[in-house]
């Protein structure tokens, strides 16, 4: 049965098309990991984040999954780009603040790198795009945002649109903008992602996927600040893992990175969703997480712009990011404690 609402074509297609756009400028574009002077491959960034973003909330939506669920899904889709397409947690990190051995890498892989790759790209291409696109169209959240033939489409685009991502990355960008060789990554490396990501995919959306849906008991979430300026500190925290991964401070061991990496995820994986399980969430404390963790990126980014940027990169970001925390403060005035479904759920 259909229970997309019978509405024009622009108004159905709006959601979508907001949060294709939200996904890549969210991660890549207002922290500055894409740049004003590289904004030519933000259709691509459209089409591999955002159109995954939008793949994963019409299959949380279609088969009624939970936060774990579209957590699996979340992974998997940052498996691919880490792994697959542009493989930067299998080649030997391009970016190197004080230059040296590589730091925190074993076995063919960068595990620190991968570890804060997994993280940041589940949160802030999947999680906090689709958690501000339902902000943004309320009225929509219960609701499909594609058919079938959308679905199709999307799905298609984003498969082909990873032929370009790989190329132009692993052999073209490591070439001439870092001065590296071409990356291969290993056959065996190549199955064992693809092993990965097939598991991900059935944990997901296999039968099996009901043993993931035990309640999770609901604890008492704390005022929309407290989440905002945690959500702030965190972001800062997971920069500081990216920083540790390009290998700020050599002498730091990687064990104690890790272990403070994964401290990090499994508070926020225990705690989200037992505050959203609570009957006194709603979209306050939403609002509270996306400005804080939005705003904390594009803060803690700007160190990277200190020494080196280009003045179009520097005051271009400065512009995005102005325009961004206008919009956000904006629609806090406008959304702030309507009641309403959350992204993470308790199943």
């Amino acid at each position: 049965m259909n229970t997309t609402p019978a509405l024009p074509f622009r108004r159905r297609i709006g959601p979508a098309l907001t949060l294709i756009v939200l996904a890549p400028l969210i991660a890549e574009v207002l922290p500055g990991a894409t740049r004003i002077s590289s904004l030519f491959v933000f259709p691509i960034e459209m089409a591999i984040w955002g159109g995954g973003a939008l793949l994963i909330r019409e299959a949380r939506r279609h088969f009624q999954l939970g936060w774990l669920h579209t957590l699996f899904l979340a992974l998997g889709l940052a498996l691919i780009e880490e792994c697959l397409v542009q493989q930067t947690s299998l080649a030997p990190v391009v970016i190197q603040i004080v230059p040296g051995a590589q730091y925190a890498r074993a076995f063919g892989l960068n595990y620190l790198y991968f570890l804060w790759a997994l993280g940041y790209e589940a949160a802030y291409v999947v999680f906090l795009p689709i958690l501000l696109t339902e902000l943004i169209f309320r009225g929509r959240r219960d609701a499909p945002w594609l058919r079938k033939p959308g679905r199709i489409v999307t799905g298609a685009i984003f498969v082909l649109a990873c032929i370009p991502a790989w190329y132009s990355w692993t052999q073209i960008a490591r070439v001439k903008v870092f001065h590296q060789a071409p990356f291969t990554p290993p056959a065996a490396a190549v199955a064992i992602s693809i092993l990965a990501l097939a598991t991900l995919l059935v944990l997901a959306l296999a039968p099996v996927r009901r043993h993931f849906q035990a309640a999770r008991r609901p604890l008492a979430p704390p005022s929309p600040w407290v989440l905002g300026v945690c959500g702030c500190i965190a972001a800062v925290l997971w920069y500081g893992v990216m920083l540790l991964a390009f290998r700020l401070r050599p002498q730091f061991p990687p064990g104690a990175a890790m272990a403070a990496g994964i401290a990090i995820v499994l508070a926020i994986v225990y705690l989200l969703p037992r505050f959203a399980a609570h009957p006194r969430w709603n979209d306050a404390h939403r609002l509270g997480i996306v400005l804080g963790t939005t705003f904390g990126s594009m803060t803690v980014s700007f160190a990277g712009f200190i020494y080196g940027a280009a003045p179009l990169d520097l005051y271009g970001k400065i512009v995005l990011d102005v325009i961004a925390a206008v919009l956000l403060l904006w629609l806090a005035l406008r959304r702030r404690g309507s009641p309403g479904a959350s992204l993470v759920r308790a199943a």
